[in-house]
């Protein structure tokens, strides 16, 4: 993993950080009006190579979806521009490293395994939390590579996921009707008038919560806790005594004996390789007031970067041509995804790839599908032929979660294991019917022994979700159910490989 650190001694060697902070504060206005005159940085063709000037403010003039209105524009513009002198959370050549191993697996070399929480809360923040989330990844990603025998992309949906879009603006309860709870970073959950308050200063608590987070991955990724000698610790407690627990050990085996075969012909089993690992951080870039105030040019190469995360998606909500989001997403040179649904048309996605990737860069966007089983073998097949038609770079990856949310007759919103998995099948057969590279996998999911999504190895029902059910958002599949969707991840890949069977 390449992680900037980000203690105060960093705010001290400006020299050091390779971007160009602005020398006077920006200027966001009132986020609900898009003519609001904004103060520009400098124009920048963009780094998506579009011929229309873009500027970290631009998204300014196009229209805003999702979007919170704050009351207090002074506090707004105060937050923002403390905001804009704080340190970058993430640096270019951290980015330009992941938009390197994105663009291999666009190619077919490479698989990205992307998950994490739904929503990042501020009061279930803590170094357990975000541990037990890391390893659950390390351990998917290892069942993957062995399994697969392809290089993983370790993303997690930290350090920065916390705004959500909602359904709608309001929330009614009892004949009451308050905004709609859109995020620890916007208002808080509690359904209170002064709770559900848009508070700009909890961007300022969302970036030092951020930078608390990548500082923990940074420890445990290149620390000693990702040495591969390690698998076995990397075990959840609670997930020990499962079946997926007693698979996962017996392929730690394997990885064993491979690890003294190649230490006994001579390989350096100590070495970074095999102690270490990237790991990236993304989320959705939806709240831009957030995301523009964290965008710094790069001063080696004059390009912009979003510092807030090393990849950002647009979601199914926000992907509007004439939006703010495409608009925004264009000028960085953060690799890039988009949420598709059943909705998107394939001359839709041509054109998003067009806006979003104009010069059709491998690794650039990721074409991320949310569908439900049934409906992505239907209609994933002629995106999949007017992307290959027109020679697109895209790398397709899986949302197996978002499109099979339900709520039960006691109130909770929960997915079933079993749609999940279809979803994830589906994807796997249309990419192998259509020649095109199966690339990847984004969940909502925790490595904690939550109650949320029904079905699994642990036969979950829905009268267990009140148990512990502790998401501040949408459901989450727990470490169980994520290692047992890696061995399907999997298995899958080695039939693909022409390899026999994990066990």
């Amino acid at each position: 993993m390449k992680y900037s650190l980000l203690a105060l001694s960093l705010l001290s060697a400006p020299q050091a950080l390779a971007f160009t902070l602005p020398r006077t504060p920006l200027n966001l206005g009132s986020t609900s009006s898009p003519s609001s005159q904004l103060s520009v940085l400098s124009e920048n063709r963009g780094a998506a190579g579009s011929s229309e000037p873009w500027t970290p403010t631009s998204w300014e003039a196009f229209t805003p979806h999702q979007m919170p209105v704050y009351d207090d524009e002074a506090a707004l513009k105060s937050a923002t521009d403390e905001l804009g002198q704080f340190a970058p959370l993430v640096f270019a050549g951290e980015v330009r490293e992941l938009h390197t191993q994105l663009a291999k697996a666009t190619q077919g070399q490479g698989f990205l395994m992307m998950g994490g929480d739904c929503a990042e809360s501020f009061d279930e923040f803590n170094v357990d939390h975000v541990r037990d989330t890391f390893r659950v990844i390390l351990q998917m990603a290892l069942i993957m590579t062995f399994g697969g025998a392809m290089p993983i992309i370790k993303i997690g949906r930290m350090a920065g996921q916390f705004a959500k879009p909602r359904s709608e603006p309001n929330e009614v309860k009892d004949g009451v009707s308050l905004p709609s709870y859109r995020g620890d970073i916007v208002n808080a959950e509690e359904f209170t008038e002064e709770a559900r308050m848009n508070d700009p200063k909890k961007m300022v608590r969302a970036y030092h919560q951020s930078a608390q987070t990548l500082n923990i991955l940074r420890a445990f990724s290149t620390g000693g806790y990702a040495d591969i000698s390690r698998l076995h610790a990397w075990n959840l407690d609670f997930v020990d005594k499962t079946e997926e627990a007693s698979r996962y050990r017996k392929l730690t085996t394997k990885v064993d004996e491979a690890l003294r075969f190649m230490k006994a012909v001579g390989v350096d089993t100590a070495a970074p390789t095999f102690t270490k690992t990237d790991f990236y951080t993304a989320h959705e870039c939806l709240l831009l007031p957030y995301e523009q105030a964290l965008t710094r040019q790069d001063s080696t190469t004059g390009r912009w970067y979003d510092c807030s995360a090393h990849m950002l998606w647009v979601g199914e909500r926000t992907r509007q041509p004439d939006g703010a989001h495409l608009e925004f997403t264009r000028g960085i040179g953060n690799p890039l995804g988009v949420k598709i649904s059943d909705k998107c048309t394939p001359d839709e996605l041509l054109s998003i790839c067009d806006q979003m990737n104009p010069n059709n860069i491998p690794g650039r966007l990721t074409i991320i599908i949310r569908m439900g089983a049934e409906k992505l073998r239907a209609n994933l097949p002629g995106l999949i032929r007017a992307v290959q038609r027109e020679g697109k770079a895209v790398l397709w990856i899986s949302d197996p979660v978002h499109g099979n949310t339900y709520k039960t007759a006691n109130g909770y919103k929960t997915r079933n294991f079993d749609d999940i998995r279809e979803e994830l099948r589906a994807f796997f057969d249309v990419h192998e019917e259509m020649g095109s590279h199966p690339g990847g996998v984004h969940l909502e999911m925790t490595g904690e022994d939550v109650t949320e999504c029904v079905g699994g190895v642990q036969g979950l029902g829905e009268n267990d979700l009140p148990g512990r059910y502790n998401t501040a958002c949408d459901p989450r599949l727990n470490g169980v159910q994520a290692l047992q969707l890696a061995f399907l991840i999997a298995e899958r890949m080695r039939k693909r490989s022409g390899l026999p069977d994990l066990d």
